[in-house]
């Protein structure tokens, strides 16, 4: 074998090695998953605790993804409840999921008032509130529509998704649980996301 050719086999080796270190690093620090294109993205937002928390609060264990706010007069209040139900049915299974409310209303939902609209919910469910860019995008990641309604007199509501969204360990999309959907059918989801048989 000549110089020059054991010179090109190092230098395109060489290459190679490069192109898997950059594989490697893209996927370590690429945004969390994505299935279908929901899911993953990048944002700053706060608990309501007043914690800072970012797209790695999905990270590390199942969870249920939620968005609402406070002054919603019966979707999002029905929906919590109904979690509330699911954690109860899952039992001892419970300790392995989390779940997040995740306000579409910032303007009025500080971590505050998230934390005393999520206590009854003994701990089980995370307020999350931030900056209106940053529930934007985390709102866009995931999919969730939101809006704006005007009401007399200064005063608005907001229209939103009702879904609950089911979020692997990886922070990945696994499915939805619609809005009032059968307890019995909306507890086998998370328990197969959980791993579990129904």
């Amino acid at each position: 074998m000549s110089t020059y050719t054991a010179r090109l086999r190092l230098a395109l080796w060489g290459l190679v090695g490069v192109a898997i270190i950059a594989s490697v690093v893209l996927f370590v620090t690429r945004p969390g998953p994505v299935a279908n294109g929901i899911g993953g993205g990048e944002y700053a937002l706060v608990d309501d605790r007043g914690g800072k928390v970012d797209q790695t609060m999905l990270v590390g264990q199942p969870s249920l993804l939620f968005f609402g706010f406070t002054h919603c007069p019966d979707v999002c209040p029905t929906t919590l409840s109904e979690m509330a139900v699911w954690f109860d049915q899952l039992g001892s299974d419970a300790g392995n999921l989390r779940a997040f409310f995740v306000s579409i209303d910032p303007e009025r939902d500080t971590p505050e008032l998230m934390h005393g609209y999520v206590e009854f919910l003994g701990g089980r469910v995370t307020g999350i509130t931030g900056t209106p860019t940053e529930i934007d995008k985390i709102a866009k990641a995931w999919r969730a529509f939101y809006e704006k309604v005007p009401g007399a007199n200064g005063d608005y509501t907001m229209n939103h998704s009702a879904s609950v969204f089911l979020v692997n360990a990886e922070g990945g999309f696994e499915g939805t649980i619609a809005y009032q959907e059968d307890p019995a059918t909306a507890v086998a989801k998370i328990r197969k996301l959980l791993g579990k048989s129904a």
